[in-house]
């Protein structure tokens, strides 16, 4: 059997509907703004039960403008785990801060609250919480954590669109929540695409003005700001996808359930330690093992396509911070990607759970 990691097309929902639709912004010479544009953003504040929605260019810009929002110190740490994709780091940097880079709690890939309390100081402005995965973080433990103190929250949500707490979604508990729309991602546009959401109208408002060179309206530049608008074909695309969205996840929530069943008893294989209460959307199913390579090479073969999210961790490379992270050591030379999307069958979980279990068997 041959078991592809994705496939884009196979997860495009009414693809009739999403054509037909195009081609009728296309003739209105729809591009940039509008009400397909307000009506995402709308219909995506509802979804995640945040006051505001501010639509970007990506989700690398949401990042950003995030963090330009909250005015930090100058000078100021930022603290975030040490395995997330580059974005998050790339942000601080860019703005202007010092990261701080966190170790991992190897339950779920969340940041580590045991390391985080440590890596607390007087020049700590600011938290970046990544839902890594779709594996929603402790949020309401870390804002325990910095009760009293003045430290902002950052959510990084590009892997968790649907990821609850207790019914309350990510990106909601701290200041500011950001998304990428990027074609990979379980909510995924036909480009690039993002999304700050946030409670806060003037942190709203001012994300508005820097998506549009410090605009809300032609000729009204309060200030120097970026182009990083979603465009009018995205907004609509996702306000389809949205519609069925539900049942993405469902469907991702069913195929782990197999994967647990089958590989629980597996010996040198780590899984997940689900919490209660906690809603996973399995933008990936990641595993663990020493034998990563071996078994990585041992699934090719027998037909089923993995990947590998990160193969290092950001204290790695060489332009950030160095970190002795003792969790983190190694950890990219360890983890493996398994396929799960709405598209594949619970035959192909099976086949691939199998697969895993005949690989350590020997």
């Amino acid at each position: 059997m041959k078991v592809k990691f994705t496939n884009l097309y196979k997860l495009i929902p009414e693809k009739k509907k999403i054509i037909n639709k195009i081609n009728l912004l296309i003739k209105k010479s729809n591009f940039v703004g509008g009400q397909e544009v307000k009506n995402f953003e709308k219909n995506f504040a509802k979804f995640v039960g945040a006051r505001f929605c501010v639509s970007l260019g990506n989700g690398t810009d949401a990042l950003e403008i995030a963090i330009m929002s909250l005015n930090l110190k100058k000078g100021s740490e930022v603290i975030i785990p040490v395995n997330t994709w580059i974005s998050t780091a790339e942000a601080i940097q860019n703005n202007g801060y010092k990261i701080i880079f966190c170790d991992v709690d190897l339950n779920d890939y969340s940041i580590c609250i045991k390391d985080l309390k440590k890596k607390i100081t007087r020049k700590t402005s600011a938290i970046i919480a990544v839902h890594l995965y779709g594996n929603p973080t402790d949020m309401n433990l870390i804002k325990k954590i910095v009760k009293g103190k003045k430290i902002k929250i950052i959510e990084d949500c590009a892997q968790a669109h649907g990821s609850r707490i207790k019914n309350k979604h990510v990106g909601t508990f701290g200041d500011v929540g950001t998304f990428s729309f990027f074609p990979g991602k379980n909510l995924g546009a036909f480009g690039d695409g993002g999304a700050i959401v946030t409670n806060s109208k003037s942190i709203a408002e001012f994300s508005e003005r820097v998506r549009n060179h410090g605009a809300l309206k032609k000729y009204d530049h309060k200030f120097s700001g970026r182009n990083s608008r979603l465009d009018t074909l995205q907004a609509a695309v996702l306000n389809i996808k949205l519609k069925n969205y539900n049942k993405a996840i469902s469907k991702r929530n069913s195929l782990a359930k197999v994967y647990f069943k089958e590989l629980k008893k597996v010996k040198k294989l780590d899984l997940y330690n689900l919490k209660k209460n906690y809603i996973y959307t399995f933008h990936q199913f990641v595993v663990r093992t020493s034998n990563r390579n071996k078994l990585q090479e041992y699934l090719n073969k027998n037909g089923v396509s993995t990947m590998i999210h990160y193969p290092y961790m950001l204290n790695e490379l060489n332009f950030f911070p160095g970190a002795n992270l003792r969790k983190a050591k190694h950890l990219g030379k360890k983890i493996l990607s398994l396929p799960i999307s709405e598209e594949h069958s619970f035959k192909e979980i099976k086949y691939i759970s199998n697969c895993i279990k005949n690989f350590f068997s020997k």
